[in-house]
């Protein structure tokens, strides 16, 4: 409805339109005769138009209704609406023409008429809608609130839909004054009346010459290199940077107006991994999923994601009480068709294992649950053994005996080659998945997916970068050349459950082809900037020296792996070479033996024996004796350590 008319026609919007047609298709009929007839129409014609006219009408009327031609908003009229109607003015007079033919009417009628009015038709009704719009806009432009000037990086279609939100929005924070593009064939064209000013490289020049005081990057599907560049080049100018969201976000939902920040995930130097779910919407839904560590970073990912798959029930096992509940709350308000339980427990307590696996019967158990922190694990490696290998344990045998289809479980590359108790300990819980007898012969299909650092995590190196940043620094890196492979949470998730859902991960271990690694100097750096400083200067970085347990370079695969192809691009799974059930077996039993002694080097020597690429810190050999708690004393095998409590 266009701005400006009384408010009683505003209320009456449907009506209003109704009434505009009814004098519209008559106009446009009458008008068809009076061009054929160089606007003398003879009497025997007129006589011919009041007897069709209602026929006309009647067609009209019905099939715009059928088109719903009287719901839409003149004001937000598009090139869609046209569509639809010259596809309703179309049916509508074929359907009068065939009328005609058919009762004999067509003979002495001028096919000129015809074809005039379907052609005044769809002038006059589509003239009448965007006239509003241009009314309504030509207000909007006379009423719009001014708002920062802003130049948008980016011609296409993102730059495109960005444009025409702002333009309809009369108090929005932009005024867009202009576009960026590295493309020389986009400069000098307009796009919704905004000229492209030209590309990146005078970026600085433009900006001063315009007084610019925002600058929104609008290039979703731009490579990181492509976007490092662009970034590089706004922070160059010291005017405030934002960007629309990037694909992905956009593709889960996000509006291309919600602006935000540059962030790190955005300058990665290997492109996001995006995978085809469909087949994990058909292996999730209407399942019963357990997710143990289900409020950690993983694993809120994880149930966020897998709830998004229609579940019939979602378990979220974990032991810390708050993380719990705003997860539990979260999901359960995001998703209320699905059954959300918060069970809180943790996986070394075989009573309450037990009892969630016989009160919910999961079909599907992801397995999140993990002590993770490299250096903290060096220095309680008691606890990383009990919780990553027996916790793990437990779980798994669980799994097995409560007749669970399939247990995933979320491994790391620090399991490959390892040099901290945090590798170590994720490569047994690799080995029991999938090489402890007990479990290979079971129904269940165990798999265990394995990525690299992720970014944004509890602990992980970028929140703790951020914090010495807004300290004023300096940021810590412990070596120069240190480097790490990184993907987002919801890659690492993506990844997880399309692993979960392969077929031919059954039974192995699969790891995502993540590109080149990263150099953590460079992150810093990245995120120094982004922060709107100097390093090296404004913000001093510091190198600390690498900690117990870490090493310079990760591995996704190791020396004595071999690794193929998958249906899905990107994910590849690892050849199973050398199982030895046996081995972990009796591995198991000495390690559980030692731990009960509390003896730190015979607990090394048992870990080494499972996990013979191990390179143990240096400093392990100087721990103190700490005997273990009771109940592990008194537990003497595995099968005990493992086997769930009886109701």
């Amino acid at each position: 409805m266009p701005v400006g008319l009384p408010t009683r026609l505003i209320i009456h919007r449907r009506a209003f339109i109704v009434a505009i047609n009814i004098v519209l298709v008559p106009l446009a009929y009458f008008a068809a005769f009076a061009v054929r007839f160089d606007f003398h129409v003879p009497p025997l014609e007129v006589a011919r138009f009041w007897a069709t006219l209602p026929y006309v009408f009647a067609l009209r009327v019905a099939v715009f209704q059928l088109f719903g031609l009287y719901r839409g908003y003149w004001k937000h009229v598009s090139l869609r609406d046209l569509l639809d109607l010259l596809g309703a003015v179309s049916l509508s007079s074929g359907l009068f023409v065939t009328g005609l033919l058919l009762s004999g009417g067509l003979r002495g009628m001028p096919r000129s008429v015809l074809l005039l009015d379907w052609i005044l038709t769809i002038f006059v009704a589509g003239g009448i809608r965007f006239a509003a719009r241009v009314l309504r806009e030509a207000q909007l432009a006379h009423t719009r609130v001014r708002g920062k000037r802003t130049f948008i990086i980016g011609a296409g279609e993102a730059a495109e839909q960005l444009v025409r939100q702002v333009l309809h929005d009369s108090r929005g924070p932009m005024e867009i004054v202009g576009l960026i593009d590295d493309n020389p064939d986009t400069h000098g064209r307009t796009l919704h009346r905004v000229r492209v000013l030209g590309g990146t490289d005078r970026l600085g020049v433009l900006a001063a010459r315009y007084d610019v005081a925002l600058l929104v990057i609008a290039l979703p599907s731009a490579t990181a290199e492509q976007t490092r560049r662009v970034v590089d080049r706004c922070r160059e100018t010291g005017i405030e940077c934002k960007t629309i969201p990037s694909l992905p976000e956009l593709l889960a939902g996000r509006e291309i107006g919600q602006l935000r920040d540059v962030q790190i995930e955005d300058l990665l130097g290997r492109e996001p991994v995006r995978l085809n779910l469909e087949q994990v919407q058909s292996d999730l839904a209407g399942k019963s999923i357990l997710v143990t560590g289900g409020a950690g970073s993983i694993g809120s990912e994880l149930c966020r994601q897998i709830a998004s798959y229609g579940p019939a029930r979602l378990v979220i096992l974990d032991r810390a009480e708050s993380p719990l509940y705003f997860i539990h709350l979260e999901v359960s308000q995001a998703y209320p068709d699905v059954e959300v339980i918060p069970f809180m427990g943790s996986i070394t307590n075989p009573e309450r294992l037990d009892q969630v696996f016989r009160l919910h019967s999961p079909d599907y158990v992801f397995h999140a649950a993990a002590y993770k922190h490299v250096p903290l694990l060096e220095a309680n490696a008691v606890e990383a053994v009990w919780n990553n290998v027996f916790g793990t344990l437990r779980v798994a045998m669980c799994a097995a005996l409560h007749g669970v289809k399939k247990f995933v479980l979320i491994s790391t590359d620090k399991a490959v080659n390892p040099s901290s108790m945090l590798g170590a300990t994720k490569r047994i819980a690799e080995r029991i998945s999938l090489e402890l007898p007990v479990l290979v012969d079971a129904a269940t299909d165990f798999r265990a997916v394995r990525f690299g650092n992720v970014l944004g995590s509890d602990g992980s190196v970028v929140p703790l970068f951020k914090r010495q940043i807004a300290a004023g620094g300096p940021v810590q890196v412990t070596h120069r050349d240190v480097t790490r492979y990184f993907m987002t949470i919801p890659e690492a998730v993506q990844l997880v459950l399309a692993a979960a859902a392969l077929p031919e991960a059954a039974r192995r271990v699969s790891i995502l082809e993540m590109g080149r690694p990263v150099r953590i100097l460079e992150l810093a750096e990245q995120l120094i900037r982004l922060s709107g400083f100097t390093p090296h200067h404004d913000i001093k970085i510091e190198f600390t020296g690498l900690r117990p347990g870490e090493k310079l370079d990760e591995e996704l695969v190791g020396g004595t792996e071999d690794t193929v192809p998958t249906s899905v691009d990107k994910i590849r799974v690892v050849e199973r070479n050398g199982a030895n059930g046996a081995e972990v077996e009796r591995g198991l039993e000495q390690l559980l033996h030692v731990l009960a002694r509390g003896d730190y080097a015979d607990m090394i020597r048992a870990v080494s024996t499972l996990v013979p690429e191990y390179g143990p810190w240096h400093g392990h050999a100087v721990k103190p004796v700490i005997p273990f708690p009771a109940p592990l004393r008194s537990s003497g095998t595995v099968e005990r350590v493992v086997e769930p409590a009886t109701a």
